[in-house]
């Protein structure tokens, strides 16, 4: 069982910058792929980026390419979603979510097994 809280999220303008973490309880953090998942109101639950056991393998939604960067500490038990150049439409719930299977990423909320109660970004034009 994996425990996960996240943290960072707040209100900032376009152009701005934060990083969220997500801080997991258990020995067994580095077994798990982990996600960042968003979702904005009325919209479903989307993939905004992906990373393996070891940090070695990253997958990025398009629309957050070249933005935002994912990354974990295996010591600490945490990942990170550092999030520049912020726009309007990164508005959203943003929640950490982990996956068996530390290997393979997972793009898709239904393959994630933990997930976190979420942090809400806000961002102004």
């Amino acid at each position: 069982q994996v425990q996960l809280v996240e943290s960072g999220g707040g209100l900032v303008q376009a152009g701005d910058s934060l990083r969220l973490s997500c801080a997991a309880s258990g020995r067994t953090f580095s077994m798990y792929s982990m996600g960042w998942f968003r979702q904005a109101p009325g919209k479903e639950r989307e993939v905004v980026a992906a990373i393996n056991w070891s940090g070695s393998t990253t997958f990025y939604a398009d629309s957050v390419k070249g933005r935002f960067t994912i990354s974990r500490d295996n010591a600490k038990n945490l990942v990170y979603l550092q999030m520049n150049s912020l726009k309007p439409e990164d508005t959203a719930v943003y929640y950490c979510a982990a996956k068996h299977n530390g290997v393979r990423l997972g793009v898709r909320p239904e393959e994630y097994d933990y997930w976190g109660q979420g942090t809400q970004v806000t961002v102004s034009s």
